[in-house]
């Protein structure tokens, strides 16, 4: 009998090569705004990082507000699916209020916090780009709720709640944007992150304790 070599593996469609080509332009874009900022990040930039041709960049996005806004969408998206892990975790955690928080600290690290405050800056100046931020914001500020509506159950429908939510994510927000603007060592950061979290604890208990003695 003929030696088995094996079989070759099947071709991939025609979408399958498309999604393929879009995902490596997304990719090599959020590389892009973080070494280069938004200014900075030019198609010639993206195609070369992609190793795509500009034709195929312009099949995939009209404009480079459509591709920046689409980059940042794909990894948030891809943040998102890798929180679920640390959201599952937390819920089993007799500590709602602490791991809460701790997963609202761990979802705004990385790559993605950098490319968006870009787009903050970037969109003071650009209509069209602060219609795009603002949808990203608006599916940023739901993910956050919906996990907050996994941890607390019913009490995630508080709107004192939702408020606490949001003051926490400012808290957050603004810790990271001075560890971009003002580079310290990761333990000054994380002292500053323990501090405000402290503070976010006695709002959240707060909060609770009333939404539990309306109930009762």
């Amino acid at each position: 009998m003929p030696e088995n070599r094996g079989t070759k593996p099947p071709r991939r469609s025609q979408e399958q090569r498309r999604a393929e080509t879009r995902r490596r332009i997304l990719d090599a874009t959020v590389l892009c705004l973080q070494e280069y900022g938004y200014i900075g990040t030019t198609t010639v930039r993206v195609v070369e990082r992609a190793g795509v041709t500009r034709g195929a960049l312009a099949h995939h996005f009209a404009s480079k507000a459509d591709m920046v806004a689409a980059a940042v969408s794909h990894i948030a998206a891809n943040r998102t699916a890798d929180a679920i892990p640390k959201l599952e975790q937390a819920q089993l955690s007799d500590d709602p209020i602490d791991a809460g928080l701790d997963l609202l600290w761990a979802v705004h690290q990385g790559e993605v916090f950098i490319a968006v405050v870009e787009l903050w800056v970037a969109a003071r100046t650009d209509p069209e780009l602060q219609r795009r931020v603002a949808v990203l914001e608006q599916a940023s500020t739901a993910m956050v709720v919906d996990f907050a509506k996994a941890l607390f159950g019913e009490q995630g429908n508080d709107p004192a709640l939702l408020r606490a939510i949001y003051t926490a994510m400012d808290a957050v927000r603004g810790i990271l944007l001075t560890k971009i603007a003002l580079p310290r060592s990761a333990s000054e950061h994380e002292a500053r992150w323990r501090r405000a979290k402290a503070d976010l604890r006695i709002l959240f208990e707060d909060v609770l304790n009333r939404r539990a003695a309306q109930v009762s």
